[in-house]
């Protein structure tokens, strides 16, 4: 699916499909951490049982006011233990399958909203 952004002065999800989403020119195929700043972090997590503590440390560090996880082809929840860095810092995470996260993404980066998304791309999504 290609997506558009009213805005461009914020980094934007331009495309996504199974196993990469589109980052202007640039097409991503390994899991990454986006930010309406600008940020953009390769996330060392090939697969949901990959993940752990550590990645979700990563995203506390960034500082958002949101953070959305986008957890793959489908919803698959983050362990509640895993959210303790966030939720000591007041920052929110919304869990949704990876191309609902890149639109939801674009939507509070266009409206001028400090957001992180924690994109989950598996190579068989």
């Amino acid at each position: 699916m290609k997506l558009q952004p009213d805005r461009f002065d914020v980094q934007a999800i331009t495309g996504y499909g199974p196993g990469w989403v589109g980052v202007g020119s640039d097409r991503i195929t390994h899991s990454v951490i986006l930010s309406s700043r600008g940020e953009r972090i390769d996330w060392a997590a090939g697969s949901y049982e990959d993940l752990g503590p550590q990645h979700f440390v990563r995203l506390a560090e960034l500082q958002a006011e949101v953070v959305i996880f986008g957890s793959g082809a489908r919803i698959r929840f983050p362990r509640p233990a895993w959210l303790r860095p966030l939720a000591e810092r007041g920052i929110g995470l919304e869990t949704m399958d990876t191309a609902a996260a890149c639109r939801t993404y674009n939507i509070l980066a266009q409206e001028g909203r400090q957001v992180a998304v924690a994109l989950l791309l598996e190579s068989g999504d």
